[in-house]
């Protein structure tokens, strides 16, 4: 039986692409990254995830968005809220 301060294969997989983003607590951030560091396998799963993201982010940042893009969803999102 695990621990309780330490997190099992599949907690660290629910949470892997909040830890990818920053978006756990501290105290999830250093579980998760304790068990990354002694679990090979989540380890290379974290890796692949944070590959994919760090893809996405790039091509994102090559897109072409209209000058009036931010302007055209916040006049939206009033007339429809």
């Amino acid at each position: 039986m695990a621990t309780p301060d330490r997190m099992t294969c599949e907690e660290v997989f629910a949470r892997l692409e909040d830890f990818v983003d920053r978006e756990l607590s501290p105290d999830e951030m250093r579980r998760v990254q304790e068990h990354l560091d002694a679990c090979a396998a989540c380890a290379a799963e974290h890796r692949f995830e944070a590959s994919v993201i760090r893809g996405l982010r790039e091509k994102l940042q090559r897109i072409d968005l209209p000058q009036d893009l931010l302007a055209r969803i916040s006049r939206r999102l009033r007339e429809e809220g």
